[in-house]
C-alpha cells in the first residue's frame, strides 16, 4: 500500500533538496531530517508486547517494542537515510545492500549484501531516497525476503508512479513510504521534477 507522509515541515525541506542551488551540506542535512520526521509514519503499526518494570513509584505493566529493527540502505544514496532514522530509533541494526544501475538498461545489478541475524523476525526497513523504475527497490525487496524477512517497508524520499507500480505489482505485501510522489519518469529514468541524482548530490560526486 502507498503512504505518502504530507507534513508541512517535510514539504519545506523538500522544496530546499529539489532545488538545484542547494548545497552538498544542505542537501544532506536535510535529507537526515526528513529521515527523522518519516520515521514516526513509519513506525506507527510496529508491534509492541507488555512487560513489568517498577517506576519510582511503584510496579507497573508497560508496552515496549516486540521485534528487533532492520534498516536496510540500498547503497549508495540510501544511507543518506539511515542517521535521520538511528536518531529516532536508535537500537535498530543496519544492514548494506550494495546496487549499481546499468546507465543504458536501467537495470539494477547487486554486488555486496550484509545483514544482521535474526532478519525473519525483524520488521525490516529499506531505505532509498529515489525510487525511479523500481529496479533496485524490487531487486533489494527480493533479497532480503531470501533472508527470510516478511514485515517489510520500503521508504523513499521521492517516487514516480511507475516505480510505485512496479513495486506493487512485484511486491503487494510490501507498504511503499514517500515524502512526495512526482510526475513521471524522463527518457533517462529520472524522476520529474525530482532533485536529481541523489547519490551525487548527498556525497559531493558531481
Amino acid at each position: 500500500m502507498l503512504n505518502v507522509i504530507d507534513h508541512p515541515l517535510i514539504r519545506h525541506k523538500l522544496t530546499v533538496m529539489r532545488d538545484k542551488n542547494t548545497g552538498t551540506k544542505d542537501f544532506r542535512e536535510n535529507l537526515d531530517e526528513i529521515g527523522g520526521l518519516m520515521v514516526y509514519e513509519i513506525t506507527r503499526d510496529l508491534p509492541t508486547k507488555e512487560i513489568e518494570i517498577e517506576t519510582p513509584i511503584c510496579k507497573t505493566k508497560a508496552d515496549t517494542l516486540a521485534a528487533p529493527i532492520v534498516v536496510a540502505p540500498i547503497l549508495r544514496a540510501g544511507l543518506g537515510m539511515v542517521s535521520g532514522i538511528l536518531s529516532i530509533v536508535p537500537t535498530a541494526k543496519v544492514a548494506h545492500i550494495g546496487m549499481y544501475r546499468d546507465e543504458e538498461t536501467l537495470e539494477p545489478h547487486p554486488y555486496f549484501e550484509k545483514y544482521p541475524h535474526h532478519m525473519e523476525e525483524s520488521t525490516v526497513i529499506i531505505v532509498d531516497p529515489m525510487l525511479a523504475t523500481g529496479g533496485s527497490s524490487a531487486a533489494a525487496i527480493d533479497m532480503v525476503k531470501k533472508q527470510g524477512a516478511t514485515n517489510i517497508k520500503l521508504v523513499c524520499l521521492v517516487g514516480a508512479p511507475e516505480g510505485v507500480k512496479l513495486i506493487e505489482e512485484l511486491h503487494p505485501d510490501v507498504d511503499i513510504y514517500l515524502a512526495a510522489l512526482d510526475d513521471h519518469l524522463n527518457e533517462k529514468g529520472y524522476i520529474v521534477p525530482g532533485l536529481g541524482d541523489a547519490g551525487d548530490r548527498i556525497f559531493g560526486t558531481k
